[in-house]
């Protein structure tokens, strides 16, 4: 078997399919939850604390040459060392919401698998008396020749 078919096999595995869909989706759902979380939620909440912008809401560990740092973007550009606790902030919140997202769809597949565990299962109902017997009998005549 040649390693391209074998490659192709492994890659059109349902399972693959599906995971290759699952990131491309967790992406795209990851942009959305940064997009909320730094344009909407941490401007309301800089606006409630006080007008704190927590993009910009940083610690400057050494600056030896004494440029002025109004912002994380100008203290990156002159080099200068910072504690990004803003950043940080932003991540946990990301986090914190991309979790509960996941939490809430697990809970909600779990919640399906109980019910699917619930519903009874059809079963096969056994072969009548009558009909075990006309299969053995059919099998004895098979089995000598005269079938």
């Amino acid at each position: 078997m040649s390693v391209f078919k074998e490659f192709r096999d492994f890659a059109v595995k349902g399972n693959m399919i599906d995971l290759a869909i699952g990131v491309i989706i967790g992406a795209a759902f990851g942009a959305i939850v940064s997009s909320i979380v730094d344009d909407i939620f941490m401007p309301l909440i800089g606006l409630v604390i006080g007008g704190i912008d927590f993009s910009n809401l940083f610690i400057v560990l050494s600056n030896p040459n004494d440029v002025p740092v109004p912002s994380v973007a100008a203290a990156n550009e002159a080099g200068v060392a910072t504690l990004n606790i803003g950043l940080f902030i932003n991540a946990v919140v990301k986090f914190t919401i991309i979790a509960f997202v996941l939490f809430m769809v697990v809970k909600g597949i779990n919640s399906m698998k109980r019910e699917a565990a619930k519903e009874p299962i059809e079963e096969t109902p056994a072969p009548s008396r009558e009909e075990v017997l006309l299969t053995e009998i059919r099998d004895a005549l098979r089995a000598n020749g005269k079938a």
